[in-house]
């Protein structure tokens, strides 16, 4: 497990499989490129990247050139889907050459499935040293000392506050230089928000989001909010995320920061600072909206830019972890788990070595300097990661905020059989209640974070159990890391 490991996929539950087995017979929405030239030779390769896949097609355009003969045939798969399609080609025998790891099973469970092809053969000591220190992990991606995947991310912060510096100017949220003043306390973000829907004439909201692809954006709100108070688990919305390393439980009824943040969520909407069809607006179409100021402020990730720089959109700004005081009281912490697993080549393919070689040329220091160039995010490999050669302002600062990204416990490291540890997720799950909340469905605040807390704990329990019955030394102390500060990076130690 980890704890900072936010997604935007939403995760499907068993259920759905049905309806994903006839959307994949059935024409389900996805879309296929590759050179001219794929055809049924070449490699069949997977992902869910959409505002990412200008940097997919390039990398696929350099690596047929550079591999004569050898093609690829993308297919983005709706992300929503993405794991019950994984495990439905799986399951019938015919997965694709190469695809992204879906988050759901975890990866422990795909390589015991056989999903997973390992990359011995391949991936020598030579061409792991090329990744930085500690990056090849028992548990993570590798499992009996067979190395499975490799990272193309690094860390950064998950989740940003975005705020449009037109809406800001045009009610006067500017210091006395002209330049937009930025919110960085909940009390700022509440004034701002409060301005912009009081003096803008209708024309604007304080903030807006869209919520009807169900894919968490509202727990994507407390997760933002909530770290910079000091509750270091967040929101993610992942099964057995956001644990809280210091007591090895989820802390959504204890933590006060949880409740302070969503009762403030539930003020703003009683205060109209929210745009009236947020609910009902996909996400794509709330990107939209924000680039033309139909509200301030929005909290999304850095997937958000690569779409607004195409549209020349680009008077915005970014911050992170507004707290309730000046100084966070917690951040974001790095992800050697969830970032060291990227893509696999499939264990039933048959044309193994050149599904590695477009892997390899997918985590290469080079593909990461053009993902940092296409502003996807933050490279695995730490020189493509430096601000002062990026030439858009908003990623670069998104760059520059790797320094609020700190090293966490990692419970693998302690005790690599922890791996096989895969607790399900409870409906509702904390998006699910968040949701609930701002709609007015739920009243009781604390009792249902309460309640939510406690089931994720049981699931995560149960989990472990039954990993110790199989007669692994696994206990949900392995969880627990008392010593652990979270405003200052630790370093896990070895049992």
């Amino acid at each position: 497990m980890t704890s900072s490991n936010v997604s935007r996929r939403r995760l499907l539950h068993a259920a759905a499989l049905g309806a994903g087995t006839m959307a994949l017979g059935g024409g389900l929405s996805a879309c296929s490129s590759g050179s001219p030239s794929a055809s049924a030779d070449a490699l069949a390769y997977w992902d869910w990247y959409v505002t990412q896949a200008p940097w997919v097609d390039k990398e696929i355009e350099l690596f047929e050139k550079a591999h004569s003969g050898v093609g690829v045939n993308k297919t983005t798969q709706q992300n929503a889907k993405y794991a019950d399609l994984v495990a439905l080609a799986n399951r019938s025998g015919n997965p694709p050459d190469v695809f992204m790891i879906p988050q759901v099973p975890s990866v422990a469970e795909q390589v015991a499935k056989g999903w997973l092809l390992p990359l011995d053969e391949w991936a020598t000591p030579e061409w792991q040293s090329r990744f930085p220190e500690g990056t090849f992990l028992e548990g993570a991606n590798v499992f009996d000392g067979k190395v499975y995947s490799a990272p193309l991310k690094g860390s950064g912060p998950q989740l940003q506050l975005y705020i449009h510096h037109g809406v800001f100017k045009s009610v006067g949220l500017t210091n006395p230089d002209g330049s937009v003043k930025i919110p960085r306390t909940w009390d700022e973000v509440t004034s701002a928000a409060q301005t912009i829907t009081k003096k803008s004439g209708g024309k604007s909201y304080g903030f807006g989001f869209g919520n009807a692809d169900n894919i968490g954006v509202l727990a994507w709100w407390l997760d933002l909010f909530v770290r910079g108070a000091g509750a270091p688990g967040g929101a993610p919305t992942g099964p057995g995320l956001g644990m809280d390393y210091r007591v090895g439980k989820w802390t959504f009824g204890t933590d006060r920061a949880y409740a302070d943040f969503l009762e403030l969520l539930v003020e703003w909407k009683k205060r109209g600072f929210f745009h009236p069809n947020s609910v009902s607006l996909s996400d794509e179409a709330a990107r939209a909206f924000f680039e033309r100021g139909k509200f301030g402020m929005t909290v999304g990730g850095v997937w958000n830019q690569p779409e607004w720089t195409q549209h020349k959109f680009t008077d915005y700004s970014l911050v992170t972890l507004p707290s309730p005081t000046t100084t966070p009281q917690g951040y974001y912490y790095a992800d050697p788990v969830g970032n060291g697993t990227f893509a696999a080549v499939s264990a039933k393919s048959k044309k193994a070595h050149e599904a590695f070689q477009w892997l390899d040329a997918l985590t290469s220091p080079a593909a990461g300097r053009r993902w940092v160039q296409a502003l996807n995010g933050v490279s695995a490999h730490p020189a493509n990661n430096d601000p002062d050669g990026i030439d858009s302002k908003p990623f670069a600062t998104f760059v520059g905020m790797t320094e609020q990204v700190l090293r966490g416990p990692v419970p693998l490291v302690r005790n690599p059989a922890l791996a096989a540890v895969a607790p399900s997720a409870p409906k509702p799950d904390i998006s699910d209640v968040v949701t609930g909340i701002y709609t007015g469905q739920i009243k009781d605040v604390q009792s249902e974070l309460s309640s939510l807390a406690d089931k994720k704990f049981q699931l995560f329990s149960d989990a472990v159990a039954a990993v110790a019955k199989k007669g692994k030394k696994v206990s949900t102390s392995d969880y627990v890391f008392p010593d652990w500060d979270p405003t200052k990076p630790y370093t896990t130690k070895k049992a």
